[in-house]
């Protein structure tokens, strides 16, 4: 079984919120971890990361603790960059042999092809971002940066930027955006499954003979995706455990019981 999780923005809200879905997380991968062969994190871990030659943002020790235990017991761990989280260095490869990887990837699994992207960049709104996105997670932007800001402040400008500038509200335009990706790549006979996040709107909408599948948003739903050969379905953590997710109508916006949001 290979577990899909999303958009989980470790400090995004205040310390408590961000302490019970931390344990909720790790109760959930707990759950599953005797079926885990891999863990797939499909970007914007944290609502903020720049990473240090010699030092790493603090907190979210037990999340940490929780991969360093998962790749210990054999469990291939995948962190595919977010927008909110590019700036990798070696710390997560060095401490538990994940992959970190900055772009899309394709997987051949139980057969089918599947895409795996984050979802920031959409071609349909324009390259300006996509272009932008080559330049600020340059190595040479990314050393510019960190050389010249120390840890503090560098941190500090990342949060005030977000806070400042990020966008506010589930966008329609982001959610059909990302739909229309994933009608195109299976259009084209790319991919058989095509996995975004970034939208923090969970879907399973079958696209021809494909399959577009979001997992949603750790932060906003506690929802994530599980790939067995079987087949790919979504699923919700509650106070119950895990339970599956009917698949969400093309037509609208599931309701997002914590209000507004920014992707």
């Amino acid at each position: 079984m290979i577990l899909v999780v999303a958009d989980i923005h470790f400090g995004k809200a205040e310390a408590e919120a961000e302490r019970e879905k931390e344990r909720a997380l790790i109760a959930c991968v707990e759950a599953l971890a005797g079926e885990l062969r891999e863990v797939i994190l499909l970007g914007d871990v944290f609502e903020h990361y720049i990473e240090y030659r010699y030092l790493v943002p603090k907190g979210f020790s037990r999340f940490l603790g929780l991969l360093a235990r998962l790749a210990d017991a054999g469990v291939a761990i995948t962190y595919l960059a977010g927008n909110h989280d590019p700036w990798h260095r070696d710390f997560f490869s060095a401490e538990f042999g994940a992959r970190f990887v900055a772009d899309e990837e394709m997987r051949n699994l139980d057969g089918k092809r599947y895409y795996l992207y984050h979802g920031d960049g959409l071609p349909q709104n324009g390259g300006l971002y996509r272009r932008l996105k080559r330049i600020i997670r340059h190595p040479l932007a990314v050393a510019a940066y960190t050389t010249i800001l120390p840890g503090d402040a560098g941190m500090g400008l990342a949060r005030w930027v977000n806070r400042h500038f990020g966008s506010r509200g589930r966008s329609t335009s982001t959610i059909n955006g990302l739909r229309r990706m994933a009608a195109d790549l299976i259009a084209l006979d790319i991919a058989d499954v095509v996995v975004l996040g970034h939208s923090h709107h969970p879907e399973s909408t079958p696209i021809g003979a494909g399959l577009y599948l979001n997992p949603g948003s750790w932060h906003y739903q506690r929802t994530f995706a599980i790939i067995t050969p079987a087949g790919p379905q979504l699923a919700r953590w509650t106070s119950l455990g895990i339970q599956g997710v009917e698949a969400v109508a093309v037509e609208t916006i599931s309701a997002d019981p914590l209000g507004q949001h920014s992707a």
